[in-house]
């Protein structure tokens, strides 16, 4: 009978230990998680942030060459209204 509460006893204790490392290597496991969310949304941002910049000079580049063929455009047709 001793050998048997002995016995029980030894298990709960080592299921004990184990239940509090397993729950160790899962805060460590969501720490990890939240670190890598928290850099990829940081990569992403400054990502978000370049494009922007690329679109809005290419934008702009595209407005200044539109407006170049419209005075292109319009001057020819004041010398066509000329003749």
């Amino acid at each position: 009978m001793k050998k048997t509460i002995l016995a029980v006893a030894f298990m709960a204790v080592a299921m004990v230990s184990c239940q509090d490392k397993t729950k160790d290597k899962v805060e460590d496991a969501t720490e990890a998680v939240g670190t890598e969310i928290e850099t990829t949304a940081e990569a992403t941002g400054e990502a978000i942030d370049s494009t922007a910049g690329e679109v809005k000079e290419d934008l702009k580049e595209g407005v200044e060459a539109g407006a170049e063929k419209v005075e292109e455009g319009a001057k020819e047709v004041k010398e066509a209204a000329k003749k």
